[in-house]
């Protein structure tokens, strides 16, 4: 096999299992973080309880269980094609809250001092849901492949 016989041979690989691969990736990251906030063991849940405090109705541990019930269900329905338009639609409201940190809590979230930009390991975890939002503008573009409505 030469170079651009193996190269098409990957590439047709890539092509066929990407979105399927994102797709269920989005999924079991969502149910795997998400389920921890209810119980109590999420990382996340100190810098999710100090950004709710301000909600009214629940106590901030009330809306670190909601929000993670909340990211069950969108994990749960990337992990099907008939109900991607559902996780996205959830997705795309759970991120308005995910990124209220950086306004709410910049102490938190950014470098004091010499690097007031340079974010946090905490700003850092936030920051990267761009790339989860990239990957489910990638999912959310074949909902209408293969018959989709």
């Amino acid at each position: 096999m030469n170079f651009d016989e193996l190269d098409r041979t990957i590439a047709a690989f890539m092509a066929r299992w990407g979105i399927p691969a994102l797709r269920v990736s989005l999924g079991l990251i969502f149910i795997w973080f998400g389920i921890l906030k209810p119980f109590g063991i999420s990382p996340a849940g100190p810098l999710v309880e100090a950004t709710v405090g301000w909600m009214p109705g629940l106590s901030p541990s009330q809306w670190l269980a909601v929000i993670g019930w909340w990211e069950v269900a969108i994990g749960a329905a990337f992990l099907f094609r008939k109900t991607t338009r559902l996780a996205i639609a959830l997705l795309a409201m759970q991120m308005v809250g995910t990124f209220l940190p950086l306004v709410l809590l910049p102490e938190v979230t950014f470098q004091s001092g010499r690097y007031p930009f340079a974010p946090t390991l905490e700003g850092q975890y936030i920051i990267k849901n761009l790339l989860i939002i990239s990957a489910a503008l990638v999912v959310g573009g074949t909902v209408r492949r293969h018959g989709g409505r």
